[in-house]
């Protein structure tokens, strides 16, 4: 099965807590603190590995999690870090942010690594602590809790070559018959429910590859059918060839249907009906095939596109088409990658102000802020070192002087984050 969007949960690694800890040997019982930092925790890095071509992994498995940072020991010993999580995913992987859809990463190249989380920084241990006022101090610093998001993953096929078209045209014939893929096919529409991709051996330069793009309808723009699903796949191929039914079985017009899959190239995205095209004039070993033939030539034909008469049949006419492909190929820069029209995922932007304060009833106040929510990271309020550094901090930072302003009396609570307490001078 071909999987080509999933959503998934990362997180990364906490970082382990400092340690308190103070040194102790025979004959030394007030020993200094040599309590040891926390590890860094593992990170979340996504790899575009180009022996994945579909997302069906992450069907089964949603949940990412770096290991956390091991605790400071005892002894000056650092903690441990965590171990890294590498997700590998197919080459054209977008990484997007599930809430605002802003990307986070574009990974277009073999080997291409993103790291989307950092893990938590390691607390200190309380050997840093130490002042000449201060020798035994009793708190550490607590691990940084490492960040998590929903991310959405889209692959979009990086090919040379798109076969395009409407439903049941030849496409899936023509790329049997032209690469080492095996598409199944049948007659009836939409047999092609996920893109294929083959490995054209070029006679006429160097190898390429094509994907069959599965059938596109009118109203695909706009998400008709599985419209985005396939035109996704189309973004990134530098050289379209637009299989036409020139014997009309379907009773429809191929001017017509040529127009109809253009105009939905373009709606989708613009200047995509633009990229470098051939017409592939299918089924012409049917009589009818042959008038059409010439009324699309005389339409389309000009220095630029060119219109190819083939029966994906009986293999004839291929060859002219791919050498005439292999050509528009040569004529581009190397490594092309097309530009897309996204706007990048930025970390939100720190409130300025330092800190706020709602009352949310006579005797109930909430401190809300970026620093408080730092501090009260990293800060051990249940020593009575921690707490009274807690104390200053809220001093410092003119809260408590805020709060009096609210109206505060003793004995009313204050909630700051997952701490609540009485309020007292």
């Amino acid at each position: 099965m071909f999987v080509d969007r999933a959503k998934i949960h990362i997180k990364g690694g906490n970082g382990g807590n400092g340690a308190v800890s103070f040194y102790r040997a025979k004959y030394i019982t007030h020993g200094g603190p040599d309590g040891g930092d926390g590890g860094k925790g593992g990170d979340v890095i996504f790899v575009a590995d180009e022996d994945k071509n579909t997302l069906m992994d992450f069907r089964y498995k949603r949940m990412f999690k770096a290991s956390p940072g091991e605790d400071g020991g005892k002894r000056n010993c650092t903690g441990a870090d965590g171990d890294d999580v590498i997700i590998k995913v197919p080459v054209g992987t977008v990484i997007r942010e599930a809430n605002s859809n802003k990307v986070m990463a574009d990974l277009t190249v073999n080997g291409q690594t993103k790291t989307i989380i950092k893990g938590g920084k390691g607390g200190k241990g309380n050997q840093h602590f130490a002042t000449p006022t201060r020798q035994a101090p009793r708190y550490a610093e607590r691990g940084r809790t490492s960040k998590e998001y929903d991310v959405i993953l889209e692959l979009k096929l990086i090919a040379d070559v798109g076969l395009i078209g409407f439903p049941n045209v030849g496409k899936s014939t023509i790329l049997s018959m032209v690469t080492n893929a095996n598409p199944k096919i049948a007659n009836y529409h939409f047999t092609t429910l996920s893109p294929n991709l083959g490995v054209v051996r070029s006679r006429w330069g160097e190898d390429f590859v094509m994907a069959d793009i599965p059938g596109l309808i009118e109203g695909a723009s706009e998400g008709v059918g599985l419209g985005h699903e396939f035109l996704r796949h189309v973004e990134r191929t530098k050289v379209f060839i637009h299989v036409v039914d020139g014997a009309a079985l379907e009773g429809t017009d191929p001017i017509d249907n040529i127009e109809k899959i253009n105009d939905e190239l373009e709606k989708y995205k613009e200047g995509l009906s633009k990229r470098p095209t051939v017409i592939a004039v299918n089924k012409m070993d049917i009589p009818e095939a042959k008038q059409n033939y010439e009324k699309i030539k005389e339409r389309y034909e000009s220095d630029t596109v060119k219109v190819f008469p083939v029966s994906a049949a009986t293999n004839t006419g291929l060859d002219e088409m791919l050498s005439a492909v292999a050509q528009l190929l040569k004529e581009y820069p190397e490594d092309i990658v097309f530009e897309e029209d996204y706007e990048e995922y930025d970390e939100v932007v720190e409130d300025s102000a330092p800190f706020t304060i709602e009352q949310y009833s006579e005797h109930y106040f909430v401190v809300e802020g970026t620093g408080v929510e730092k501090m009260m990271g990293y800060t051990n309020i249940d020593t009575e070192k921690g707490f009274a550094f807690f104390q200053k901090y809220l001093r410092e930072k003119g809260i408590i002087a805020a709060l009096e302003e609210k109206g505060i009396q003793e004995g009313d609570t204050v909630k700051i984050y997952d701490l609540e307490f009485e309020f007292y001078h």
